[in-house]
């Protein structure tokens, strides 16, 4: 699945992605970890990989975030 970076904090090594609907899904370090990125600017395409969450309230959870190749 395709996304925006929309945030991220590089000490936290977390943030928000947009989906092409424009619907903000957060992020958080171990994602981030497993993509294997140094840095990540707003505006940048990323691939991302989701999980359903453990709690259906919870909505699907963000596991990988990588920059988008072509």
């Amino acid at each position: 699945m395709q996304a925006t970076a929309y945030t991220y904090d590089p000490d936290t090594r977390s943030g928000q992605v947009l989906l092409d609907d424009g619907t903000p899904l957060p992020f958080d370090a171990p994602a981030f970890d497993a993509g294997g990125l140094r840095l990540l600017r707003p505006g940048q395409r990323v691939r991302i990989e989701v999980a359903a969450a453990e709690d259906a309230k919870d909505g699907p959870r963000i596991t990988l975030v990588t920059l988008q190749t072509f």
